[in-house]
């Protein structure tokens, strides 16, 4: 009878294939530690105040902050008042990138904040609850001398959410609020080499627009985009990560179906963990160096998804397919209760990302936190999820408590095995409880990886040697949970050798009609694997 690789690898083999995955994982972390840059760089804007006077606003005219064709700018707003020039009539412009400077595709995305100086003023205070309304507008040019084309308008609402420190008296008049930052822009693709952000504040005291938002002094945004260099290195081990996967993938299911028996359930989820860990995988992020893909983002979030409630699945199906108990499991809808927690809170993050980034293809100025209703139908979707994986993560925990409990208790049936048998199976036994602990250890390393990259600096000084930390947390975690399938796959596919029926039943020590067994799986004409026969108990009680 074939049983599983695992089942039939010695101790030795088994180290030895550990401690080359574990080489592959130390690799993976020091590819993204001392090879690749930081993964994002974060640049300060200053806007320009510049002057536009004609009558007809709405026609296109592209404002310069900077170069030959520069517009007439303004130091400040008391000069603003000395030459009678109105507030609908001053643009705040932003060019990016700063001067001798030019984006590029390897960039990948775009994502602006945007902080107000708002100094006090007695007579123009800052109202509780305030909100400002932009008129922003977005274009783009190849060259220099090109003239800009545009890419989005949008009219915008923000809340302003500011303190001041300071008793609201005349001597405190020109301090400065402390206000959060809002988010201003997101863009999916950076396909050209310059941008021009033309930011308007229009007011209308009669609708009360931009009424009661205190004295505005300057516009700042903050420009985060993916490191050039981060990108290639990312892209290189998507590249060779997509032909490792696809292979092992190719050849655990053609060992599968060499069998004469149907697959069973496990098996069917680890081969859609493959084929999930394969769409991560493929490199598809090289044409948007050539193609203005601007939904990459939106994309890259559905291939996680995926392949993370597929991981979740996996999980749940390998504790329950070791339950070792005389419930029949070999079917999905025998999961319904612990699978359906993981379909509900991913289709309630992916409305999430739709009503986010999905708008934001069209408007990329665009944010459901503006407004109330949209906050009030984030939080809902977030909630409702968070719910759901809390009561996914109690499943879990019990049925690993449950599959633990269930091998200890089988194991006082063990001596009344021969010597050879009994060390054999007592080496399954240490086999399934290795890869639970291993897969635990996966799940601590990307919490406690994510934790430390959240609040060191970004790097780490050695002497002359600068170990990125962000970085090596993105390829090292991507790594990991590659190797992770690639290891399932190998380990759980079906193995060429066999066991004679002498040594299946014979070496027992026990009677023909009471054959041990662990835990419940559906035999065939090859029967069940070594793993599965140990863990059923086919004995009429």
């Amino acid at each position: 009878m074939a049983g599983a690789i695992i089942e039939n690898m010695s101790t030795r083999k088994l180290c030895i294939v550990g401690g080359i995955l574990l080489v592959f994982q130390v690799i993976a972390f020091l590819v993204g530690g001392l090879i690749a840059p930081s993964p994002t760089t974060a640049v300060p804007y200053m806007s320009v105040k510049c002057i536009d006077v004609r009558k007809n606003h709405h026609k296109t005219k592209w404002l310069m902050p900077w170069g030959p064709n520069h517009c007439k700018k303004l130091k400040d707003f008391d000069e603003a008042v000395s030459r009678q020039i109105e507030a609908n009539d001053i643009v705040f412009a932003v060019h990016v990138p700063l001067p001798t400077k030019e984006m590029s595709p390897w960039f990948q995305f775009m994502l602006f904040i945007m902080q107000l100086d708002i100094a006090f003023k007695m007579d123009n205070d800052l109202k509780e609850n305030a909100e400002i309304t932009l008129d922003v507008s977005l274009a783009y040019r190849d060259d220099a001398f090109s003239d800009w084309e545009e890419i989005a308008h949008a009219i915008e609402n923000r809340k302003l959410k500011c303190t001041f420190g300071s008793p609201k008296t005349l001597e405190s008049e020109g301090r400065h609020y402390d206000c959060d930052f809002l988010p201003f822009m997101e863009i999916g693709s950076v396909a050209h080499k310059y941008y021009l952000i033309n930011i308007r504040l229009p007011v209308n005291e009669r609708k009360g627009i931009n009424v009661g938002i205190g004295e505005i002094k300057d516009i700042r945004l903050v420009g985060i985009h993916q490191n050039g260099g981060f990108t290639k290195v990312w892209f290189a081990m998507k590249t060779f990560l997509t032909p490792s996967i696809l292979i092992i993938m190719v050849w655990y299911w053609r060992r599968i179906t060499l069998m004469t028996r149907a697959p069973v359930l496990l098996e069917k989820v680890i081969f859609a963990l493959g084929i999930s860990m394969t769409f991560i995988n493929i490199p598809v992020e090289w044409f948007s160096i050539g193609f203005d893909w601007t939904w990459m983002l939106l994309f890259g979030d559905i291939r996680q998804g995926i392949f993370y409630a597929m991981l979740l699945s996996f999980w749940i199906i390998f504790c329950g397919e070791h339950m070792m108990d005389q419930s029949e499991r070999n079917r999905l809808s025998g999961y319904w209760k612990q699978v359906g927690p993981i379909a509900v809170g991913s289709f309630c993050l992916f409305i999430f990302d739709m009503c986010e980034r999905g708008v934001q293809l069209k408007n990329p100025f665009y944010s459901i936190w503006t407004t109330e209703v949209g906050t009030e139908l984030a939080m809902a979707f977030i909630i409702v999820a968070g719910i759901c994986l809390c009561l996914y993560f109690l499943f879990l925990c019990f049925m690993v408590f449950q599959v633990f409990r269930n091998i200890s208790g089988k194991q006082s049936s063990l001596p009344a095995m021969s010597k050879a048998r009994r060390l054999h199976y007592e080496g399954l036994i240490f086999r399934f409880k290795f890869l639970m602990l291993i897969t635990l250890a996966c799940a601590a390393m990307t919490v406690i990886f994510f934790i430390v990259s959240q609040v060191t600096e970004g790097h780490w000084k050695w002497g002359d040697i600068t170990i990125q930390v962000n970085s090596a947390f993105f390829t090292g975690i991507y790594g990991m949970w590659n190797l992770y399938v690639f290891a399932l796959m190998f380990l759980y596919a079906p193995s060429h050798k066999n066991y004679g029926e002498d040594q299946s039943n014979g070496d027992l020590g026990v009677n023909s009609g009471e054959e041990l067994q662990l835990t419940t799986t559906i035999t065939h004409v090859d029967g069940p694997t070594e793993v599965y026969k140990l863990a059923r108990k086919e004995a009429q009680e």
